[in-house]
C-alpha cells in the first residue's frame, strides 16, 4: 500500500513538473528515437547534402511560399461562403483532403517528380530495389480516394440531417447566444469602474 502512494505521488509529481501523463511522454521519446534513427540513416549515405538541402528546401518552401497560399485561399473560401452556415460547413470536406493531398505532394515531390528514363530514377531504382514509376498514379489515386471518402461522408451526413429533419436552426441560435454573450462581457470589460 506504501508502494502504492509513492509511486502515485511520483507519478503527480512528475505529471506537473512535465505537464502531461507518462503516456505521453513515452510517445514523444520513441518518437525522437525513431525520427533520430531516420536521420542516422539517411545522413550515412554519401549524398547527405543533397538530403540536407532537400529538407531546408521543404521547410523554406513550406513556410513562405505554402503556408500564404493556405491563408489566401482559406480567407478566399470564407468570404465565397461567408452568411452560408451549411455552406461554411461544407468547406471543410474539401479543406481536408486538399490538405492532406498537398502534403504527401510535398512530401513526396522527389519520387512523384521523377522521370521514367531520369538519372534520378534509374539511381532510386537501383539502391532500394523498388520501381521508381508508381509514385504519380499512387498519389493521384490516393489523392482521389481522400476526395471520395470526404464526399461519401458528407453526402451520409446530409441525409442523416434531411432524415432526422433538423434544419440546423437550433446550433445557429445556440451560435448567435454565445457572440452576444461575449460581445456583452467585452462591453463590461472596457467600461470603466463605477465611481470614476
Amino acid at each position: 500500500m506504501r508502494l502504492r502512494r509513492t509511486v502515485a505521488g511520483g507519478a503527480r509529481r512528475a505529471g506537473r513538473w512535465y505537464g502531461e501523463g507518462p503516456l505521453h511522454l513515452l510517445l514523444l521519446v520513441a518518437s525522437f528515437a525513431l525520427t533520430g534513427y531516420v536521420g542516422v540513416r539517411l545522413l550515412a549515405d554519401a549524398q547527405w547534402p543533397l538530403v540536407v538541402v532537400w529538407f531546408v528546401g521543404a521547410a523554406l518552401l513550406h513556410d513562405l511560399v505554402l503556408v500564404p497560399l493556405y491563408t489566401v485561399a482559406a480567407q478566399a473560401v470564407a468570404r465565397v461562403t461567408a452568411g452560408t452556415t451549411r455552406h461554411r460547413a461544407w468547406t471543410g470536406y474539401l479543406r481536408v483532403p486538399a490538405a492532406l493531398s498537398g502534403l504527401l505532394l510535398l512530401v513526396w515531390w522527389p519520387l512523384i517528380s521523377l522521370g521514367p528514363g531520369s538519372a534520378a530514377a534509374a539511381h532510386y531504382t537501383l539502391t532500394t530495389r523498388l520501381p521508381s514509376e508508381v509514385f504519380w498514379a499512387r498519389w493521384l489515386l490516393i489523392s482521389a480516394g481522400m476526395f471520395a471518402l470526404a464526399a461519401l461522408w458528407l453526402l451520409l451526413r446530409t441525409l442523416h440531417t434531411w432524415h432526422s429533419g433538423s434544419t440546423g436552426q437550433p446550433r445557429l441560435r445556440a451560435e448567435t447566444a454565445r457572440r452576444r454573450w461575449w460581445r456583452r462581457r467585452r462591453s463590461t470589460k472596457s467600461r470603466p469602474p463605477n465611481g470614476s
